[in-house]
């Protein structure tokens, strides 16, 4: 690969560090350089694009409770919003032949209606990449971002299969197969540990079972890595395989997003065509907020979860090569529609980052459900007679749980936002509910039961520890408030911010260690 590939996207990336932007922003623009500068698409990034894009979609589905799409608001919201919003786009897009740009006077209905249905798409790349960077892909409103985003997946099979006049094969039925097998799949990751075994078993299960298999099949091998995963987000490990490709997957993305700005460069004219394409991109948040409003969600989680879908998909990119091969499109569409996509990222990004302050204004003009009405995922939350609240029942919260519980005897609430893992600590005799940790109103809820002593901040996620203290410290939350982090560099950040104690897990784990070590050997008096 050029040097000046690896040299663009990690200047790209610092830079948009710099201006307090997400790195994937860089990614975009040194792409769009690169391009300027006469750099091309090669093969070797390509792959490692389309490598990026899988695991993507097989960690995704690591995650993934397969009940998840069986809800109204995924399924019937998800295809609601496809039909409206392909109806309605095509109308806007006839519209704009007024304007006389010459791309789209030539373009007759078929060409619309193709824009209009590959304008429709959001970006699964994009949004659960937001998501993850908020730690937030676990929360009520990712789950219900990622399944809207998963159907549309499902609708882009679909058509691919539809429009290119090939079926699957008939093998691909003995794909069904795979849900009997998925017990011995599981078997096999609690065989090969952890380290690069772990990691080597995973890349085996997403590009040779997932991809590979189903590619084969005439399947879409996207969708085969997704399935794959799903099938193994059951197993207690899936969580921990998510996180030993994350650093892989990362690094494979950075591909994806200099390809996007490397597909070609734009003319005035076309540059103009696409400006006025992300026009639309409020219409399609307009109506995924009607939408997830009509299933009685919370203004908060429509916004958030409408946020995460304000852009275009990549599929956009693989519709117009499509027509273009086809002969349904000029070529053109497809130079428009990468900037186009391209250009929804950069906007999207800082919208996202700001997505608090942006929740917070459109508040005042979204409707607001009584409790009782509201989706019985999300209502508000009760404490009860909890003293002591533990944020995060990963490993270290269980284990702090605990000893609260039996050495203090405080009754302890803890609190998660992974149903899964919150109904397989209940079936263990915690008392444990699901709840958002970044989510405002959820800290509005929680800190008006007086009896709360001390709070414990667990979760994983330096961003949500430093969200919980903001919100406790904005409410005067009058107990003790203790948080771990996982770098020192976060310690007095926690601390400026009202923790009251902080501690480091690897070092407090160290120490830990060796006081145990010291005492067994008779070292301590």
């Amino acid at each position: 690969m050029e040097i000046a590939y690896i040299l663009a996207a990690f200047v790209g990336g610092m830079g948009a560090m710099l201006l307090r932007l997400p790195p994937l922003v860089g990614f975009l623009v040194a792409g769009f350089a690169l391009n300027f500068l006469g750099y091309s698409l090669t093969p070797t990034l390509e792959t490692l694009a389309n490598l990026g894009v899988t695991l993507l979609l097989f960690t995704i589905g690591l995650k993934l409770n397969i009940r998840t799409l069986l809800r109204g608001e995924v399924w019937a919201g998800a295809t609601l919003h496809m039909v409206a919003s392909s109806g309605l786009l095509i109308l806007l897009l006839s519209l704009f032949k007024f304007t006389g740009i010459a791309l789209l006077q030539e373009s007759g209905w078929r060409t619309l209606l193709l824009l209009s249905f590959a304008l429709s798409f959001s970006s699964t790349v994009f949004a659960v990449k937001i998501l993850e960077e908020r730690s937030e892909s676990r929360s009520f409103y990712g789950r219900l971002a990622i399944g809207v985003l998963i159907m549309q997946d499902i609708f882009a099979v679909l058509f691919l299969t539809a429009s290119t006049g090939s079926i699957p094969s008939p093998w691909a039925l003995l794909l069904f197969l795979l849900l009997p097998a998925a017990p011995l799949l599981r078997s096999l990751l609690d065989r090969v540990g952890h380290g690069e075994m772990q990691i080597l078993y995973g890349i085996l299960l997403a590009l040779v079972l997932g991809y590979g298999l189903f590619d084969a099949l005439g399947v879409k091998g996207d969708l085969g890595a997704l399935i794959i995963g799903m099938l193994l987000a059951p197993h207690a490990a899936s969580h921990h395989l998510a996180r030993s490709l994350f650093h892989l997957k990362e690094l494979f993305l950075v591909g994806f997003f200099l390809s996007i700005g490397l597909l070609a460069l734009p003319t005035w004219e076309l540059m103009g065509l696409s400006l006025l394409l992300l026009f639309l991109v409020p219409v399609k948040s307009i109506l995924f907020l009607l939408i997830f409003s009509g299933f009685r969600l919370r203004s908060r989680t429509s916004a958030l979860a409408t946020l995460s879908l304000s852009n275009y998909s990549e599929f956009g990119l693989i519709v117009a090569a499509l027509a273009v091969a086809q002969g349904w499109f000029a070529p053109e569409w497809l130079v428009v529609l990468s900037l186009t996509v391209a250009i929804s990222f950069v906007l999207a990004s800082p919208l996202n980052s700001a997505s608090e302050a942006v929740y917070h204004w459109l508040d005042r003009f979204l409707p607001t459900w009584p409790s009782e009405r509201l989706h019985p995922a999300d209502r508000p939350i009760e404490i009860g007679d909890a003293q002591a609240v533990v944020m995060g029942m990963g490993k270290i919260g269980r284990g702090a749980y605990q000893r609260l519980q039996d050495e203090y005897g405080l009754r302890v609430l803890g609190i998660d936002n992974d149903e899964a893992k919150v109904a397989r600590l209940r079936a263990d005799g915690y008392e444990v509910i699901a709840g958002d940790a970044v989510d405002s109103d959820f800290w509005e809820k929680m800190i008006t039961c007086a009896q709360v002593r001390t709070i414990l901040l667990a979760m994983p996620s330096h961003h949500g520890n430093l969200y919980a203290l903001e919100q406790l410290r904005h409410r005067a939350f009058p107990g003790k408030i203790a948080a771990i982090v996982e770098y020192p560099e976060e310690i007095p950040i926690l601390r400026e911010n009202g923790a009251d104690v902080v501690f480091h897990v690897y070092e407090e784990a160290g120490l830990g260690l060796a006081d145990s070590a010291a005492e067994v050997a008779g070292l301590r008096g």
